[in-house]
């Protein structure tokens, strides 16, 4: 089977998996908005191209604030403010920002899906992160989808933005640190992951985790690579899947430094 046939497998094995993942683990549409709702009561939207109602209603939201306290409100915030969703837009990746890849929306599934109980416990973290979704829930989010030019290439990579309240994304990062430590191999809404290795410290941001795992979707074996990245109060989160080179399935290191060093840039 060809590099170029097995990529587009992986892809379609992954938005199958994801989308079916997101609608099991999400309920009904109530209670899903209800679950990806923070704490002080701002959806946590998750829409996959950054254009949708929730990207509508935080731009809406930004210019109330403006207007209310006389601010700008492209100015970037405090490090422990989240960042809105414009700001996160901008930051994103987009074609061109590194050489040699592509750079798309996150495709059909909802990458954000709500969190529905692991089995065991102790890999909640982990489980979660496989959605994009985290506890506590991210204020705002957006995902896109990353593609080598090379059509040899068999990897299919995921980068998600994701932001916080103050010292919210340091106790996601603190679960995950721990889980992957603990974690070897669990099911999450009728699917199997094997094989959770924690993986060294990639040492990026103010902290950083990177791991592994296995996920079995719809009867193929996907390995993949985790490396999620905290940034004030903002999480870079990157998964690669690959299903030619298992051993070899890791984040590109480029894509993970480009992104932190735009999202440095744009919320300067």
């Amino acid at each position: 089977m060809s590099r170029r046939i097995t990529r587009t497998l992986v892809a379609a094995s992954v938005v199958v998996g994801l989308g079916c993942a997101s609608a099991c683990a999400g309920g009904d549409d109530k209670d899903k908005k209800a679950a990806r709702t923070s704490a002080t009561g701002q959806p946590a939207d998750g829409s996959k191209d950054g254009d949708g109602a929730g990207a509508a209603e935080d731009k809406d939201k930004e210019k109330d604030q403006a207007k209310g306290s006389g601010k700008d409100s492209s100015v970037a915030p405090d490090t422990d403010e989240p960042l809105t969703r414009a700001q996160l837009k901008k930051a994103a990746l987009t074609t061109g920002d590194v050489k040699g890849y592509k750079v798309e929306g996150a495709g059909s599934a909802d990458l954000q899906g709500a969190s529905s109980p692991a089995s065991p416990a102790k890999c909640q973290p982990v489980a979660d992160m496989f959605l994009f979704t985290t506890d506590p829930v991210s204020r705002t989010s957006l995902s896109r989808g990353v593609t080598a030019k090379d059509e040899t290439d068999a990897s299919v990579t995921t980068l998600a933005l994701l932001s916080y309240g103050p010292g919210e994304a340091d106790d996601v990062l603190a679960g995950l640190r721990k889980a992957t430590g603990e974690c070897t191999a669990y099911q999450y809404v009728g699917y199997k992951y094997s094989g959770v290795k924690k993986l060294a410290d990639p040492k990026l941001g103010d902290e950083s985790v990177a791991f592994r795992l296995v996920a079995s979707i719809e009867g193929a074996e996907v390995p993949a690579a985790y490396t999620v990245v905290r940034d004030g109060s903002t999480l870079v989160a990157f998964s690669s899947m690959n299903m030619l080179d298992a051993d070899e399935v890791e984040v590109p290191a480029e894509l993970v430094e480009a992104q932190l060093a735009k999202l440095k840039k744009t919320t300067a």
